[in-house]
This record gives structure tokens, C-alpha cells and sequence, in this order.
């Protein structure tokens, strides 16, 4: 049985904090802001995994008021969340995510990304595809206001 799923999320941009996409430390002058690292590109693909199960979403499993969380490695609450999914007996068919920043240059970076994503899910690196794009200078990612990123993906019953 295969289940799809769909994960976004979304974190505003502010000085003082690191930047950490995919599991990855960018240089960059702004980072995001949120209870955790705030690692927006991993909070997607956790929703996804969650939602493919119908387990709810990371707000419910890692919720923002628990000061457990506070500060939380994102890839350690996405290896939390690929247990929970095989307790439930599923495993990782593939993940497809896409982040949206207008700043900064992602690419050098996907690999990295997607190694990370990879390796927490027990998959392939093949099976994780990463990709970024700008809003053209809109919206508040366009205007560099926040970051926010989308993941789909399959799953399948053991």
C-alpha cells in the first residue's frame, strides 16, 4: 500500500540567529526564527511523512510550548519521526522538496541537503530530490521577510 503525503512550512528571517536549511549551517546574514533550529526545509518533509500516515504534524509530536524542544536539531526530530513511522510498519518510498527564499543562493548547498535528508530517513540519497526557487522579489518570501518550503512524499506499508 503506498500513501502520499504533503508537508509545509513556513519561518520568518531575523538577525541573530544561524541559518539552518536541510541540515546544513549557511552563511548568511539573517537566520530563521522559530522554537527549534527552525529549519524550515525539514519541518516540511517531517509534515509530509506525518500527513502520509495520518499521524497529525510536527506541532503535535514537537509542540512549540514543550521547552524539551527548545532549540531542537531539526534532523533529530526528522529521526523521531522516520521511527515513528516504523513502528507503524511504513518505510520511505521518496521525498521531493522545494524550498522558496530569495536570498540566499541555495544550490551549492542541495547535495549537502539532501545527503542529510537521506541518511536520518535510511534511504538513498537518490530518493531525496531538493530543489529551491525565489517568488521573483513577492510576497514575503520575495521580499526576504521569511523562507518557506514544501515536501511531498510516499510511503509504503511493510
Amino acid at each position: 500500500m503506498f500513501r502520499i503525503g504533503h508537508g509545509y512550512d513556513v519561518h520568518r528571517l531575523v538577525t541573530g540567529r544561524p541559518l539552518i536549511v536541510g541540515g546544513v549551517n549557511i552563511p548568511f546574514e539573517l537566520g530563521l526564527d522559530g522554537h527549534s533550529d527552525a529549519d524550515v526545509l525539514v519541518h516540511a518533509v517531517m509534515d509530509a511523512l506525518l500527513g502520509a500516515a495520518a499521524l497529525g504534524d510536527i506541532g503535535g509530536l514537537f509542540p512549540d510550548t514543550d521547552p524539551a524542544y527548545k532549540g531542537a536539531d531539526s534532523m533529530k526530530l526528522l529521526e523521531n519521526v522516520v521511527c515513528v513511522l516504523k513502528d507503524k510498519g511504513y518505510t520511505i518510498g521518496n521525498i521531493d522538496a522545494t524550498l522558496i527564499a530569495q536570498k540566499p543562493k541555495i544550490k551549492p548547498y542541495i547535495l549537502q541537503m539532501r545527503e542529510n535528508i537521506a541518511k536520518v530517513c535510511m534511504v538513498d540519497t537518490d530518493l531525496v530530490n531538493v530543489k529551491a526557487t525565489t517568488e521573483e522579489k513577492l510576497g514575503f518570501t520575495g521580499n526576504m521577510e521569511g523562507m518557506s518550503a514544501h515536501a511531498v512524499c510516499i510511503i509504503c506499508k511493510d
